[in-house]
């Protein structure tokens, strides 16, 4: 996979709304450093200087009244423009996005996505999260996911995020502000980044015992070699033909993992677990707890409890460590 960034507010990606509010808290902290320094050198002209050169009046009017004002002013306007561009994702520098809200160069005013933009429903839930492609060049629809997102570069994608339990909220530092996700409401959030790579992110608002074991994965990656993946993704998996992996489909069939877990072209329906369908080409398992390959795959199947104490998924104590070690690699061949 293509490199994976820190999770930072610091890392910004570039074309990101991340990197726009990165800059709006540049321009904060440089102002208020400015502003600071500017107040102690009047306090120390106050207190050691032996005549004042400016009536008590307009030192009130000046510094009590129309200095804030006209800074608060333009701080206000900025971080509104800058609001805007973050939701449109048409970034620019703050002298333009200032001057936008002026209606100066009206023209460079940032639009909203157009229609046919990539839109990926995302759910929060106890504690994971789901993913569905809703539309992609008029033909894929309803595309299921796990605990990570693909993206294409260059390209806004709509994020409606939600709740299925309690209130989760979705963060991605490098790529965007966080947004709560709200049971019984749908919040909106557009993303976006010209440098493909592996984005961690992780749910910002306590929602149990295991919140802080509730993390996510976006993959930005090159258009032509998303779409590739998002076509393979709506496909069914296939069926076996290796009797090892075969055997591996046996005992997923004859276990209790067909009652929670979907898997495509087999008669596994089950809507409370996650969409097993493509699960050996996920970055993760257990919402980034876990590297997702065979070794992991087993253990999680096999002691999920011990690994995440809560979660909805029960121990598998009824498969010999060959059935485990088979279903372990059939689940990690479905690409």
């Amino acid at each position: 996979m293509s490199e994976q960034h820190v999770q930072s507010v610091l890392h910004s990606a570039p074309g990101s709304g991340a990197e726009l509010l990165e800059e709006l808290g540049m321009v904060l902290y440089v102002g208020a450093a400015l502003i600071f320094v500017v107040v102690m050198g009047l306090l120390l002209h106050a207190v050691f200087s032996r005549r004042l050169r400016a009536s008590a009046r307009a030192w009130v009017i000046g510094g009590g009244i129309v200095f804030p004002a006209v800074t608060l002013f333009v701080l206000l306007t900025y971080s509104l423009a800058v609001g805007s561009a973050v939701s449109a994702l048409n970034s620019g520098t703050a002298l333009q996005l200032l001057l936008n809200c002026f209606g100066i160069d009206s023209n460079a005013r940032i639009p909203p996505p157009l229609p046919g933009t990539l839109r990926i429903n995302v759910v929060g839930k106890q504690w994971w999260w789901e993913v569905r492609y809703r539309a992609a060049d008029g033909e894929l629809r309803n595309v299921p996911l796990a605990n990570e997102l693909r993206i294409p570069v260059d390209e806004p994608v709509e994020l409606m995020v939600s709740s299925g339990d309690v209130i989760h909220s979705f963060w991605v530092p490098s790529l965007a502000g966080k947004v709560d996700m709200i049971p019984g409401r749908t919040n909106r959030l557009v993303v976006r980044t010209s440098e493909p790579g592996i984005y961690r992110g992780q749910c910002a608002e306590y929602c149990g015992g295991q919140h802080a074991l509730m993390a996510l994965y976006v993959v930005a990656e090159p258009r032509e070699r998303f779409y590739d993946w998002l076509r393979n993704q709506a496909q069914p998996a296939r069926a076996p033909t290796d009797p090892f992996l075969r055997s591996g489909y046996d005992a997923f069939m004859q276990g209790r993992c067909p009652e929670c877990h979907t898997v495509r072209g087999t008669p596994a329906e089950g809507t409370s677990g996650p969409d097993l369908t493509h699960i050996g080409g996920r970055h993760s398992l257990a919402a980034g707890v876990l590297k997702n390959h065979i070794g992991t795959m087993a253990g999680w199947i096999a002691g999920s409890q011990d690994v995440k104490p809560g979660n909805l998924m029960p121990d598998s104590e009824i498969h010999t460590g060959s059935q485990l070690r088979a279903l372990a690699a059939w689940l990690e061949s479905l690409e």
